[in-house]
């Protein structure tokens, strides 16, 4: 084994059993085959915002976005039910409303696709984080934090 690999955690070290991230992104389309195959269409990371004219505010308007938010999970030992927030931040450190779904794990390689078609609120520009955690539903328990995702959005004035 090389040195540069000898302080490199093995997998039993990093106590994580599952589940696990597999892909958590926006895109505008998701197309989802008979056999389960999941096709993810223009996956993006901004929100491109352009007002074009010579009288454009300044300032941006606030507006309503539209995009799908797609969290791919693979189960390790996690089974059983789950639910799967999402907890959005505004650029401000505002939290926004969370949303939740309920999930089911089967263990091993088995898992769970969450496609979900967002409309929210846009109240300025910048990158807005979407916590995605665990939660048990049965329980007040606060989630396991899975990952976070983040949106940016731009607001351009043209002419």
């Amino acid at each position: 084994m090389s040195s540069r690999l000898a302080n490199v955690p093995t997998v039993p070290a990093l106590q994580n059993t599952g589940p696990f991230v597999a892909a958590a992104t926006f895109c505008e389309k998701v197309l989802t085959e008979a056999s389960g195959a999941v096709s993810l269409i223009r996956v993006t990371d901004t929100i491109n915002q352009a007002v074009m004219g010579s009288d454009a505010p300044r300032e941006m308007q606030p507006f309503m976005a539209n995009i799908t938010l797609v969290v791919m999970l693979k189960s390790g030992s996690a089974k059983g039910q789950y639910g799967l927030m999402v907890r959005p931040e505004a650029p401000s450190g505002e939290q926004m409303p969370p949303f939740e779904v309920t999930i089911q794990l089967q263990g091993d390689a088995w898992g769970a696709n969450v496609v979900a078609p967002m409309q929210f609120p846009v109240t300025m520009p910048g990158v807005y984080w979407f916590d995605v955690l665990l939660t048990e539903p049965t329980t007040d328990v606060p989630g396991q934090f899975l990952t976070r995702v983040p949106l940016d959005v731009v607001y351009q004035r043209v002419g």
